[in-house]
């Protein structure tokens, strides 16, 4: 199957987790923020979910409840991460943000439920022993928090009143928790459920996060606002270092690749199987939004 049909069908799969999930939920507001906030999207960390399970012998039906909970992980960050106090942005996919549609309230709710669903997700039985479970939701509390996600998003904070710009591997430190701790983790939950070696995996997404974080960079500074469904040049504008501004759009443009080809090597031990996960990395620098 082409990458595209694989993502598309990963998508439908996860959706229909999700509503799952939701369903049996009230008619509240928050419950309507929920739906609203983790609908729609890539779906790129529960695909490499979905996929790096499928590479070694893992069913979708297995590790779809692992699919579905990241992406309620990072639905709740953004929800948290646009709100007035983060980032302060209005737009979202597209579409008004949680708080603006809503209010500053009921995004604080939808994020905190959105990020509790997420482990429940990771109690379904279908993805293997207590030990797996147990496995999982530890591997995403720490990718999730102080030590992964939340400690990224902290020091993007504090570099807006930093004195001084960020250095290259500060920015690199910053965006290994911000971005790159939940897609290792994605790419690492199929080898836990599979019960196999996660480390050819944790290397490969790796390389894959900052080289997504590049092309977040590049797209920031030349994409289409239309396209990618939000405000960009807002790093630029506050006077933030980036990939970009510290090697240039060439520069930044060639690291990414590196990256890349440096995923790529990492699936060299799967031959063939890795064919999509393969695909997914090129997939990466080359898209639009």
């Amino acid at each position: 199957m082409s990458f595209p049909g694989a993502i598309a069908r990963a998508a439908a799969l996860i959706e229909a987790r999700l509503d799952a999930a939701l369903a049996p939920l009230a008619d509240e507001p928050v419950i309507h923020a929920m739906r609203y906030a983790v609908a729609g999207g890539k779906r790129l960390r529960g695909f490499l979910v979905l996929e790096s399970a499928a590479m070694l012998g893992v069913p979708p039906a297995r590790a779809i409840s692992a699919a579905a909970a990241v992406e309620c992980l990072h639905a709740y960050s953004l929800v948290h991460d646009d709100m007035p106090c983060m980032d302060d942005d209005d737009l979202r996919r597209g579409h008004p943000t949680v708080h603006v549609k809503w209010d500053e309230a009921t995004a604080v709710l939808a994020g905190d439920a959105l990020q509790t669903l997420a482990f429940e997700l990771l109690c379904d039985p279908a993805l293997g022993s207590g030990d797996t479970r147990i496995a999982l939701v530890r591997g995403l509390a720490v990718a999730s928090g102080a030590e992964g996600m939340v400690l990224g998003q902290a020091l993007d904070i504090a570099a807006e009143t930093a004195a001084t710009p960020l250095t290259l591997d500060q920015i690199k430190r910053l965006q290994a928790g911000k971005t790159g701790a939940l897609i290792r983790w994605s790419a690492e939950a199929g080898a836990v459920i599979a019960g196999a070696d996660p480390a050819p995996l944790c290397a490969y997404a790796t390389a894959l996060g900052l080289a997504f974080q590049i092309a977040d960079d590049i797209l920031d500074e030349v994409g289409d606002a239309a396209l990618a469904g939000k405000r960009l040049h807002k790093d630029a504008q506050a006077g933030k270092a980036t990939f970009v501004s510290l090697l240039g759009l060439d520069g930044a443009r060639a690291q990414a690749k590196a990256l890349v080809d440096e995923a790529e090597r990492h699936l060299a031990p799967y031959g063939a199987k890795a064919e999509t996960l393969i695909d997914t990395a090129r997939f990466v620098i080359a898209r639009e939004h």
